[in-house]
């Protein structure tokens, strides 16, 4: 892969649903003005999966989708590319391939929202209107937030790598393969992020790596991370503790990543309970996850609430404002883990919310904020975890998922991207609710 120098930061900011990384495409042969019944900004996750729910409800022909990148990827699996368990090609698939049959791609990137007039702009000055807006359009990465990153030209020379991005997530696998000895860097940002797991799972892969070739007893590995907790539900943080002790993992809270000099291999992070004091680690390999914010062509909308995040209700993901307006996944201001799983448990409520809107009736099915973290700690274990808005397990099996467990790394490797492509995309999958019950003998 080429490095990933200013001119591709630039392409590289916007994710959707999941978190997928657009370069900018040409745009499609449109029509000046179009209208849709349904219309539905980004081709994530979330984008993708309503799409096909919205198809089965009122016809393809009343559906389009707008979404600029020519691939689509499944991003919970880079953890395991960066770790060089899976191929990021394995990851991917045109996006052809998963719009639904007879939906129109609209190949443009949103420009403006104008939910007053039920309108939106797109970059290519094509105007779409809309009887019922679903806005998908995830979250933004902010490397460009740490200082001296942006123009690092070579991220392989200064072993620097990322799970967070198809460009830069071959990068980290690399930076494992060649460590020698000296520290091991993983960061973690001081702002919401999406799979907040992900920065400490790659540590646990490296920490396995690095014993299985014999170089462990010369690394130390560190994981800093803004937060004041390893993992922000006691439960599974009390198991995670466990692991970085006895596998003799520096862990230091508060402290965010806001420098890399990459030519000495230093990484300058600030005290955040000492505002103004910083500490520089010199490393072997890092791990960045960056910054991460709401999607500027949200945040510069009347959709947005103060934070600049989609404004939806949190039981029904209907827009606060505009009842015609929905939302999904990265880009909302639901008080819950930005998650593939929580957008495969949305999916199912936004259908119902919206069958019900269309009937002139109130939504009747809340979301309870269901999220899951499949936290991998080896390249055979995973504790899954699963919790709701109140931040308590919200388990699918009646067993105790805070325990490492190798049925629950073949779950994540295997079983899970089958269930993307195949059931969430698709408009199938709506998360394991249903299950959850019959596993509890309809006690959960």
């Amino acid at each position: 892969m080429c490095p990933m120098g200013p001119a591709l930061w630039r392409q590289c900011h916007r994710t959707a649903g999941i978190g997928i990384c657009r370069l900018h495409t040409s745009s499609g042969n449109a029509s000046s003005k179009e209208h849709y019944k349904v219309l539905v900004l980004g081709g994530g996750s979330g984008g993708i999966a309503m799409s096909a729910r919205m198809k089965r409800k009122l016809g393809a022909e009343n559906v389009a989708v707008v979404e600029t990148s020519e691939m689509h990827y499944y991003q919970p699996i880079w953890t395991l590319v960066g770790a060089g368990a899976k191929s990021v090609a394995s990851s991917g698939r045109p996006t052809s391939s998963v719009i639904p049959p007879g939906v129109k791609w609209v190949r443009s990137n949103v420009q403006e929202i104008h939910p007053d007039t039920n309108t939106v702009r797109t970059d290519n000055g094509m105007e779409i209107s809309y009887q019922y807006l679903i806005v998908a359009l995830g979250l933004q990465l902010h490397y460009e937030k740490i200082k001296g990153l942006p123009e690092i030209e070579d991220w392989v020379k200064f072993k620097i790598g990322s799970n967070y991005s198809v460009q830069t997530v071959e990068k980290t696998w690399s930076a494992l393969q060649n460590f020698k000895e000296g520290n091991a860097v993983f960061s973690f940002p001081n702002t919401p992020v999406k799979c907040a797991g992900a920065p400490q799972k790659i540590m646990y892969l490296t920490d396995a790596y690095l014993r299985k070739t014999g170089k462990r007893a010369t690394a130390n590995i560190m994981y800093n991370t803004s937060l004041p907790v390893l993992f922000g539900i006691k439960k599974y943080a009390d198991a995670l503790w466990e692991i970085v002790k006895n596998r003799d993992i520096q862990v230091n809270l508060r402290h965010n990543l806001i420098e890399v000099r990459a030519n000495k291999q230093e990484a300058v992070f600030e005290n955040l309970d000492n505002p103004g004091e910083t500490e520089v680690f010199e490393y072997e390999m890092l791990h960045v996850t960056p910054p991460m914010g709401p999607n500027p062509v949200v945040k510069g909308s009347s959709l947005a609430d103060e934070g600049g995040w989609l404004d939806v209700n949190k039981e029904t993901l209907q827009h606060n404002r505009y009842p015609n307006v929905f939302g999904i996944g990265d880009c909302t201001n639901l008080p819950t883990a930005k998650t593939a799983a929580a957008v495969a448990a949305q999916s199912s409520i936004l259908d119902r919310t919206i069958s019900k809107v269309l009937k002139n009736e109130t939504p009747d099915r809340k979301y309870d904020g269901y999220t899951s973290c499949p936290l991998v700690t080896s390249y055979s274990t995973v504790i899954l975890a699963e919790f709701d808005y109140s931040g308590q397990p919200l388990e699918t099996f009646p067993i105790d998922q805070s325990k490492e467990r190798w049925t629950m790394y073949h779950m994540k490797a295997n079983v899970m991207p089958q269930l993307y492509w195949h059931g969430l995309l698709k408009g199938f999958w709506g998360g394991p609710g249903p299950y959850r019950k019959i596993m509890h003998l309809g006690m959960k």
